[in-house]
């Protein structure tokens, strides 16, 4: 058994976390990520309306009798996004953990801490984590560069990027970006960590909302099968590697693009189709350089049994013997 600060602030069974994800982070998965002793968070933005969320909430609740949150993604936007209605619908469903991200989420934090909501906002530099637990969060997840979806412009590695917010902060922190397995949770741990998040090791698995094909392509595919998009709009994401992504990537190397170059490759319509169809090359999909080290697609609750039990390995028989009187 592993007891970190994470475990006992969030009365969960493992140390792992499956942060928010767009088109994949709903009830299902969720669920099935919670029964397996690990913290799932809902994707607010994919349930869609708020009052939406609030039935997705309700709908995991039927799955499951343990612990997990709701992600709120905070993004600015041509179209006003109802962030408030979102909040009062985590708060009014009884939620107690919401994973924040994006924008500073301070104009929330009142309204959340005085329904007894733990906050846990996800960065991907020591600046932005430090400034987020003075701001009042209960716990830091600091994306590495190999992470999926948006690393940041920094462009440092979790090896450095955990070791060094764990020097600055004393709220729990969570290693994100590069986890897949045993031994990324327990490098976590060694370099500071409290626990560890995932996103593209849970998009493989049985209960992963996602085309099948999606899943075995992430199987397939190794640590240099993705593509870093947007540098140049100064808004990097991690998305897998294929004719899309890398017409992307060779229009913003001409110099100059602008987002109406590429917007027809980028539409989320052209994603959803990869996730729902299956058809891996009709649009960009966001997974990590954790691909690599993703051989199968088990069940959420083999998967995080064996991360735990492998891990515990780890500490008592390789790295004890390490150790010499």
């Amino acid at each position: 058994m592993l007891k970190t600060r994470f475990t006992e602030m969030f009365g969960v069974a493992a140390p792992i976390t499956c942060g928010g994800m767009t088109r994949v982070g709903t009830a299902d998965l969720i669920a099935a990520v919670a029964n397996a002793g690990a913290l799932g968070f809902i994707t607010a933005h994919s349930a869609g309306k708020p009052e939406n969320l609030a039935k997705e909430v309700k709908r995991c609740r039927d799955m499951t009798d343990k612990p997990f949150g709701v992600n709120l993604t905070i993004l600015p936007s041509i179209t006003p996004i109802p962030y408030d209605e979102y909040r009062q619908a985590i708060i009014e469903s009884g939620v107690k953990v919401v994973e924040t991200a994006g924008n500073n989420p301070q104009p929330h934090l009142p309204a959340f801490k005085a329904a007894g909501v733990k906050v846990i906002h996800k960065c991907t530099s020591v600046r932005h984590a430090v400034k987020a637990q003075a701001i009042g969060v209960d716990c830091v997840s600091i994306d590495g560069l190999e992470c999926a979806g948006h690393p940041g412009e920094d462009d440092v590695g979790g090896l450095i990027l955990f070791a060094a917010t764990a020097d600055k902060l004393t709220v729990p922190i969570i290693g994100s970006g590069g986890i897949a397995d045993a031994r990324g949770l327990v490098a976590a741990l060694a370099l500071g960590c409290d626990g560890v998040n995932m996103g593209t090791r849970f998009m493989a698995t049985k209960e992963a909302p996602i085309h099948q094909k999606v899943k075995e392509a992430i199987v397939a595919n190794d640590e240099r099968s993705t593509n870093l998009i947007f540098r140049t709009l100064h808004n990097t994401a991690r998305v897998v590697k294929n004719a899309v992504s890398d017409e992307v990537v060779a229009i913003e190397r001409r110099g100059n693009a602008k987002f109406e170059d590429i917007e027809n490759l980028v539409s989320g319509t052209r994603g959803a189709i990869v996730l729902d169809k299956g058809d891996i090359g009709a649009g960009i999909w966001t997974a990590g350089q954790s691909q690599g080290l993703i051989h199968d697609i088990p069940s959420c609750a083999d998967l995080v049994a064996r991360i735990v039990r492998e891990a515990e390995a780890i500490i008592r028989n390789r790295l004890d013997k390490v150790l010499v009187a």
